[in-house]
């Protein structure tokens, strides 16, 4: 039997940053985790255990470190493409490079009435996750795929379920007026890996965050899997920069409690929320002619 090396790559995972810029008494924060992979002519470090062409992960963690020093933390799509070329322009053997950024929101602290400066207070926000994933090739390939994660949202009417198959093993009761909650986690494919025409990442990101948001409220929802699909058809639609955006959206579900034990009615007001299990609902939705995605979902 003949074995050959599949494909590999390495890197270092999940190194922590906390950049905060000082402007004055004015300080600006920026909380990050950053994972990045490399591959290319590295089968002798497999084959042989030569590493003679692998650049250490702790060079990987320390080039992060370095490069929000050296060039600051903006948008971080554009740290991640900084990052992804430096690597694959760094040593002959590094063909690709991966990097995924999340990043976690803070908001500033400006207690009423307090005639302190506080200016440099902070408090987790609980908006989600910003995320980011590039890659970027020696042969000048490049992708993005902006996102969030974590952000739980809720519709307390206007959502149904019924009509579906059944078989011997069905219990659920058709539902015509339900609690409809779940964390979302989205990710959009941009049709080019240059900052969006006429605007940033920033403005891209909150927009297509807004767009989700707006589908989520506005839709009278018929199952989860339509939600799905008008989230993502509604930033398409809005925003011209994306080609593609991919949804994971598990229904957190709420189940009414059953009060007539205690001589009480239960009008829709008192639920028990689940958390597992739970059902998953997964899908894309692409603009027509969108360019092929190449390795962007790698």
């Amino acid at each position: 039997m003949t074995v050959v090396l599949g494909p590999n790559r390495y890197g270092k995972a999940e190194t922590r940053l906390v950049r905060v810029t000082r402007d004055g008494g004015v300080h600006h924060l920026k909380d990050l985790n950053v994972s990045t992979a490399l591959s290319g002519d590295m089968e002798d470090a497999h084959l042989t255990g030569d590493n003679s062409a692998v650049l250490p992960t702790d060079t990987q963690k320390n080039t992060v470190y370095a490069f929000a020093r050296r060039h600051g933390v903006d948008q971080i799509e554009e740290f991640a493409l900084l990052l992804a070329r430096h690597h694959v322009g760094s040593q002959p053997s590094i063909r690709h490079a991966r990097v995924e950024i999340e990043e976690y929101s803070w908001d500033r602290i400006t207690p009423a009435g307090d005639p302190g400066d506080r200016r440099h207070s902070f408090v987790r926000s609980g908006a989600g996750v910003r995320t980011c994933v590039v890659h970027h090739d020696a042969d000048g390939r490049t992708t993005v795929v902006s996102g969030l994660a974590d952000l739980t949202v809720m519709n307390t009417t206007g959502s149904e379920f019924h009509g579906f198959a059944r078989d011997e093993y069905t219990t659920l009761a058709p539902a015509t007026d339900r609690i409809l909650a779940t964390a979302v986690t989205a990710r959009w494919r941009h049709a080019s890996p240059d900052p969006p025409p006429g605007g940033s990442y920033a403005e891209s990101h909150a927009e297509v965050r807004r767009c989700l948001l707006e589908a989520f409220a506005q839709t009278h929802s018929l199952s989860l899997q339509q939600t799905l699909y008008a989230m993502g058809r509604r930033a398409l639609e809005t925003r011209p920069e994306i080609c593609e955006v991919r949804l994971a959206l598990p229904n957190r579900h709420h189940f009414p409690v059953d009060l007539e034990p205690f001589g009480l009615d239960n009008p829709g007001e008192v639920f028990y929320a689940a958390d597992r299990p739970y059902g998953l609902i997964e899908g894309a939705v692409l603009s027509e002619g969108a360019p092929g995605a190449g390795f962007a979902w790698d």
